[in-house]
């Protein structure tokens, strides 16, 4: 296990978390996600107003408190990635303008290309 951030785990392709991460964003931004999570807030409230024995509503509880941990976690991981890929593309545009403007392309111009394409390995 790392505490790196995200971006800078190394390596040319992301680990299984970030993968999973990746996999589980998109299936949460569905609106097959948001029904089920409709379908969730509709069964805790149920449960309350129906007055049903206390184990359901641990239940109830349990699994909305469980749901959201693990979103919370995902959507950190996510925005760690973005977060840095939207960084280093602008401090590689910014050597490559330096280098533009002095008239000597160079390292900042290769730092640019390989920038540009980093979501693929975050």
């Amino acid at each position: 296990m790392t505490l790196q951030h995200p971006a800078d785990r190394g390596g040319v392709g992301r680990g299984k978390f970030e993968r999973f991460a990746e996999s589980v964003s998109t299936v949460t931004s569905s609106p097959a996600f948001f029904v089920f999570c409709l379908a969730l807030v509709s069964f805790t409230v149920a449960v309350h107003i129906a007055g049903i024995a206390t184990e359901w509503l641990l239940l109830a509880g349990d699994s909305m408190t469980a749901v959201t941990l693990l979103l919370l976690a995902l959507l950190k991981n996510s925005e760690l990635r973005a977060e840095r890929a939207i960084q280093r593309k602008l401090d590689a545009t910014a050597a490559a303008l330096l280098e533009a403007q002095e008239g000597e392309p160079g390292k900042a111009h290769e730092n640019l290309r390989n920038v540009i394409r980093m979501e693929e390995e975050i």
